[in-house]
């Protein structure tokens, strides 16, 4: 049975205001609504990035406990990793620019954290791209950060953006994945949640 059947009695919100994971998840086909909570998005230090991501993305979910029942509420949330440090969205400029900088000549790992939250069962996974970038020059950090303001995307950059045109050198993985959400594996993982919950 295909994905849009099992939807077809079951409301979908997404639980992110971000315009890559509407366009993403609207791209699959599916037709949902937008709720957004503002959360604390701290953790426990000694997690690592992965565990990070997922909890993140369960905190996201369990915001929404008490108001969702037959919905299926999707909540994401990417983080960005140099040897398990993990790089958040930049505060600033200067913070963007450094960013960028330890990026430069290195590869780093996108995770996205997904959380499914149905009938007060919430099944959560992650997914993990790892990205490859060239050697950027000061030049072109400095004109993409004043040109495309990235400062609400984890590790500084758009991977869709000029910077993962010309600084991309080849990525391991899913490339929806470092756009913001892991659309294949959400599909699967949605279809096979509504199986068992549904």
């Amino acid at each position: 049975m295909e994905l849009n059947q099992y939807l077809s009695t079951v409301k979908v919100i997404l639980a992110s205001n971000s315009p890559r994971r509407k366009e993403l998840l609207g791209q699959l086909g599916i037709d949902f609504d937008v709720k957004s909570k503002d959360i604390d998005e701290s953790y426990p230090n000694s997690f690592r990035p992965e565990a990070v991501a997922v909890y993140i993305a369960e905190k996201k979910a369990n915001a929404f406990i008490d108001q969702v029942s037959s919905e299926l509420l999707i909540a994401a949330d990417t983080v960005v990793a140099i040897d398990d440090d993990i790089f958040g969205k930049p505060k600033d400029h200067q913070d963007a620019k450094k960013m960028l900088e330890r990026l430069s000549a290195r590869h780093h790992e996108v995770i996205t954290g997904v959380a499914l939250l149905h009938r007060t069962k919430i099944f959560s996974f992650f997914e993990k791209t790892i990205v490859h970038f060239k050697e950027l020059t000061d030049s072109e950090i400095e004109y993409y950060i004043a040109n495309y303001q990235p400062f609400d995307k984890a590790g500084a950059y758009g991977i869709q953006e000029w910077i993962g045109m010309i600084g991309v050198d080849k990525i391991e993985g899913s490339y929806t994945n470092v756009v913001g959400l892991p659309t294949a594996r959400v599909y699967h993982e949605i279809k096979s949640f509504l199986q068992n919950f549904g």
